[in-house]
């Protein structure tokens, strides 16, 4: 999925640089490479590339990531695949 794309501008992720200590495990966690970090603080590479998983915040020990997963559409397909179900276009 290194090509993937959400919404741009709608994703709930807020990211406090200054909470950061630049530990790098939201690096480490996120699927889609939405961070990396760079001399000694993690930065958003690619904030549209989120699709609101939440591991990036459940695994930030500094707190300076807030996410509110399941809100938008990739959190729907991701059920229906669960689920076993067709998303069709239904979503969005």
């Amino acid at each position: 999925m290194k090509n993937f794309r959400y919404l741009d501008n709608v994703t709930t992720l807020q990211f406090e640089v200054e909470k950061c200590t630049g530990c790098s495990m939201c690096e480490a966690v996120c699927p889609h490479s939405v961070f990396r970090v760079e001399s000694g603080k993690a930065q958003l590479a690619d904030r549209d590339g989120c699709m609101e998983c939440g591991a990036c915040a459940t695994n930030c020990p500094a707190g300076a990531i807030s996410v509110t997963p399941g809100v938008g559409c990739a959190s729907y397909i991701i059920q229906t695949w669960i689920k076993g179900k067709d998303a069709g276009h239904e979503c969005c």
